[in-house]
C-alpha cells in the first residue's frame, strides 16, 4: 500500500526532479486506489512539512531545493533561531526582518540564505508558516480609550498582541488576561487578539504560577472520560491480575525516594552471591498493565509527555488514582511491577539478567535522607530495628560505588551540579532556597537506574524490533573548538577539540581539572550548554555523556511516557506478539512519540525553570538593600554576573561600576578598567547589595559594595 515512505523513497533517487502531481503520478505508475491516496499523503506531507509545493505545484523534497523545517525559537531582542527537525542539523540563524511574521515557538520551512560552512553559521530566511505554536497568549493588559494591548508574559513572544476595544470583554487596566489569537501578524500590523479570560490582578496569590501554566500550554485537569477511565480500574491488586508474573511479595524490596515524592516508580534489592557477584533487582510500575494503547488514559498521557514539577505543584502525566495510588509503589502493598534482575559482576559488567512482569511487596519505604544517616553511621539504631535492610544498605552502597567507577572508567561525563528546592510558605511565598546535594542515597539509586536503563536497551535492540532510545549525539566540532578557545584563556584545554571527535574522557578531564575552584559552576554550567540536548528517537545513536552505545528510560513510566512505551514493547516481545500488524504498527508510532515525548520534555524543563527562577526573584524583592557575598559567574560587553551561594544570580550593569570605565576583552572573557587596569574575571568573589527585582522579567540587579 502506497504510504509516505514510498513517495519519500521515490523522491530521493538520483533522477527525480521536482514535478506536479499529474508528473508524479505517472512516474510512480499509479492507478485504481493508488492514485487517488497520493493527492491526500501530497497534502499531509506538506503540512507536515516533509515536502514543497512550488508556485507552480511542483512537488519536491526540502533538502533538495535549500530548504530546511523546523521550530522557531525567538530572542528577546527581535531575532530567532531555527532548530530544524532533523536533529543532527544545526541550527539557523534567522535575522529580525527575515522572519516574516513567525513567532516563538511555530513551525516552519526555511530558505538557507548561508548554509554553516567556513566558520560561518548557517542564516535563512522564513518563506512558509506551518503551524502557529500560540493560538492563546498570557499577558498584562494595557487599555486604551479606543483599544488595549496584551503585553505578553513570554518575552520571546516579542511584540505585543493588539486588542480592538469590542474583545477587551470585563478586563480592567493592568489585569493579567488571556488573549486568543483571532487574526495573525502580517508586515504591518502586530497579531490582533480578544480577551478571553481574566486570571486576577498581578499581585494576587498564585497568579504567577497560572501565568506559568497558560504560557506553557500545560495541561491541568484531566478530561472526563479520562478521569472516568481512572476510576474503573481497581484500587488494589487482585489475584486473577498475577497470571504468568513472578511472584516477588517475599522478598525485601524498598523504595528510596525524596521525602515529599508520591509517585513512587521504581523499588530495589540487592544480594550479594555466594560466588562474589552482586543480583541487582530493579522493579518498576507496569504502569502499561492498567494505561492500555489508545485508551482515553494513553490518549491524555501521550499529549502530556510528562508530569510537569514546578515549585508549588506537579501536573501529573496520570491521575493521581494511578499515580500516587495503585501504580505507585507504596509499602505493605501489593503491586503489579516490571522487573528487570541483573547478575552483576565485582567490575560491573552485567553476566545475565531477566526481564519478566512481576508483582511485590516492598518491604519499606526509604529517603534519600534517612539512607544517607544510616550509610554515614547517624542513626545507629535501625541495624538493631531492620538489620536485613541495614545489611542490604551497605550491600547497595559497595555496588554503587563499583557501577559508578565502570562508568568513569568507561569515560562518563558528571556534571555534579547542585538543584536548588525553593521552600514556600502556606501561601506560596518563597522563605528559603537551598541547594540539594547529591548524597550516597541518591547516587545509589542513580546508578541502578543507570544499569537498569542499559540493560533494557540493550535487550531490546537485540531482538531487532522497534524501540525508543534515549540519545545523546556527539557534539558539534566547532562548538567544541569554540569552547575550548573560551577555556583556554581560563587555562584550561579540551584534548582532541580541533579534530573531527571528541571523547567525553576530554571533557571530563576539565570538569575534573576546575573542581572545587572558584570558577568550577560558570565553567561547568557553559561546558553543558556546549553539548547537544539528550533526546528520544527510534534510531539508536549512543549517548555521548554516558558513554554508553545503548541507553533508553524504562524506570519512570508514571511520569515519562517513554517509558510506558517500553513497558508496552517489552511485552509485546515477549508475548511473540511483535509481527503482522502489530509490528508495522509501532515501526509508525514509536518515531512519532520519540519526536513528542522530546517536545514536551522541553517545554517541562523550561516551565519547571521558569517557575523556579520566579521564585528566585520573589525570594529577593524583599531583600532590595542587603548585601550578599558571590562569585562573578558570567561576563558580557554590557556588565557581569553574579551567583550567590543559594544560586540566586543577578547582574551587575557596567554603567553602576563608578571607579573606572570598564571594556569588555572578548578574547580573554573580562572586563578591563581603562585606567586602573584592574580585572573582572570568572570566578572572582564580590560583596554586592540587591538595588532592583523585576518578577516579570524574572531578573535581579546588583551593585559592587567591595570586591
Amino acid at each position: 500500500m502506497l504510504d509516505q515512505e514510498k513517495i519519500i523513497e521515490f523522491m530521493t533517487s538520483p533522477n527525480y526532479k521536482p514535478m506536479q502531481l499529474k508528473e508524479l503520478l505517472q512516474a510512480m505508475e499509479l492507478s485504481g486506489k493508488e492514485a487517488g491516496l497520493l493527492d491526500s499523503l501530497i497534502q499531509e506531507m506538506e503540512k507536515e512539512g516533509k515536502i514543497i509545493l512550488t508556485k507552480k505545484g511542483k512537488i519536491g523534497l526540502l533538502e533538495q531545493m535549500n530548504l530546511v523545517a523546523g521550530t522557531i525559537l525567538m530572542n528577546q531582542k527581535g531575532f530567532g533561531f531555527l532548530r530544524p527537525d532533523d536533529a543532527g542539523t544545526s541550527d539557523v540563524f534567522i535575522p529580525k526582518d527575515s522572519l516574516n511574521t513567525a513567532m516563538h515557538q511555530d513551525r516552519v520551512i526555511v530558505r538557507y540564505v548561508r548554509k554553516a560552512e567556513d566558520g560561518y553559521k548557517a542564516e535563512g530566511e522564513v518563506i512558509r508558516i506551518l503551524r502557529r505554536a500560540n493560538p492563546k497568549v498570557v499577558g498584562v493588559i494595557e487599555i486604551s480609550k479606543n483599544h488595549a494591548f496584551l503585553i505578553p508574559q513570554d518575552l520571546k513572544i516579542v511584540n505585543d498582541i493588539y486588542i480592538p476595544k469590542k474583545y477587551i470583554g470585563g478586563a480592567k487596566n493592568g489585569q493579567v488576561a488571556v488573549a486568543e489569537i483571532i487574526k495573525w501578524p502580517d508586515d504591518t500590523r502586530n497579531a490582533e487578539g480578544k480577551i478571553i479570560e481574566v486570571l486576577g490582578e498581578l499581585t494576587d496569590p498564585g497568579i504567577d504560577m497560572e501565568m506559568i501554566i497558560r504560557k506553557f500550554n500545560l495541561r491541568q485537569a484531566f478530561p472526563p472520560p479520562v478521569e472516568a477511565e481512572a476510576d474503573q480500574i481497581p484500587s488494589s491488586v487482585e489475584e486473577k491480575m498475577l497470571k504468568d508474573r513472578l511472584d516477588l511479595r517475599d522478598h525485601t524490596i524498598i523504595t528510596i525516594d525524596g521525602a515529599d515524592a508520591k509517585d513512587l516508580d521504581d523499588a530495589v534489592e540487592v544480594k550479594k552471591l555466594e560466588n562474589g557477584h552482586y543480583e541487582l533487582g530493579v522493579h518498576i510500575a507496569d504502569v502499561s498493565y492498567y494505561v492500555t494503547e489508545n485508551s482515553a488514559l494513553d490518549k491524555e498521557a501521550r499529549l502530556r509527555g510528562t508530569s510537569v514539577y514546578l515549585v508549588d505543584r506537579v501536573l501529573p502525566m496520570l491521575p493521581k488514582s494511578l499515580s500516587n495510588g495503585i501504580c505507585s509503589l507504596n509499602p505493605a502493598v501489593d503491586r503489579l511491577t516490571m522487573s528487570c534482575i541483573m547478575e552483576i559482576d565485582p567490575n560491573g559488567k552485567v553476566l545475565k539478567y531477566q526481564i519478566a512482569p512481576s508483582v511485590i511487596c516492598t518491604a519499606k519505604r526509604m529517603t534519600y535522607d534517612h539512607v544517607n544517616q544510616i550509610l554515614e553511621g547517624n542513626d545507629p539504631s535501625f541495624q538493631a530495628e531492620e538489620p536485613k535492610i541495614a545489611s542490604m544498605l551497605k550491600e547497595m552502597e559497595e555496588l554503587q560505588h563499583i557501577l559508578w567507577q565502570k562508568r568513569v572508567n568507561r569515560g562518563m561525563i558528571d556534571f555534579d551540579l547542585p538543584e536548588v528546592k525553593v521552600i514556600l510558605d502556606e501561601k506560596g511565598k518563597p522563605t528559603e532556597i537551598k541547594p540539594v546535594e547529591r548524597k550516597i542515597g541518591e547516587r545509589i539509586i542513580e546508578e541502578f537506574m543507570l544499569v537498569a536503563n542499559e540493560t533494557v536497551s540493550e535487550h531490546l535492540y537485540w531482538l531487532n524490533v522497534p524501540s525508543l532510545y534515549r540519545v545523546h549525539e556527539e557534539p558539534d566540532m566547532d562548538t567544541i573548538q569554540d569552547l575550548n578557545d573560551f577555556i583556554h584563556n581560563l587555562g584550561y584545554s579540551i584534548k582532541g577539540a580541533g579534530g573531527d571527535s571528541v571523547h567525553p574522557k576530554a571533557i571530563q578531564a576539565v570538569l575534573d581539572q576546575i573542581k572545587g575552584k572558584p570558577e568550577e559552576r560558570a565553567v561547568s554550567t557553559i561546558i553543558l550548554r556546549s553539548l547537544k540536548k539528550a533526546r528520544y528517537t527510534h534510531e539508536m545513536l549512543g549517548h555521548f555523556a554516558l558513554s554508553v552505545k545503548y541507553y533508553t528510560h524504562f524506570t519512570s513510566p508514571i511520569r515519562r511516557y517513554p517509558d510506558l512505551m517500553i513497558h508496552r514493547l517489552l511485552r509485546l516481545t515477549a508475548e511473540k506478539k511483535m509481527e503482522g500488524n502489530t509490528l508495522q504498527y509501532y515501526e509508525k508510532v514509536v518515531p512519532e512519540v520519540g519526536v513528542s515525548s522530546s517536545l514536551r520534555e522541553r517545554t517541562a524543563e523550561d516551565a519547571e525553570r521558569d517557575s523556579v527562577d520566579l521564585k528566585k526573584a520573589e525570594y529577593m524583592q524583599d531583600k532590595i538593600g542587603e548585601t550578599f557575598e558571590g562569585t562573578v559567574s558570567g561576563i558580557t560587553s554590557y556588565g557581569f554576573y553574579v551567583e550567590l551561594p543559594n544560586q540566586v544570580e543577578g547582574l551587575v550593569r557596567i554603567s553602576s561600576l563608578e571607579d573606572d570605565y570598564y571594556q569588555f576583552i572578548e578574547k580573554s572573557y573580562l572586563l578591563q578598567g581603562e585606567r586602573s587596569k584592574k580585572q573582572i574575571k570568572l570566578g572572582h568573589p564580590v560583596k554586592v547589595k540587591v538595588v532592583n527585582v523585576n518578577l516579570m522579567m524574572r531578573t535581579i540587579d546588583f551593585e559592587i559594595v567591595e570586591s
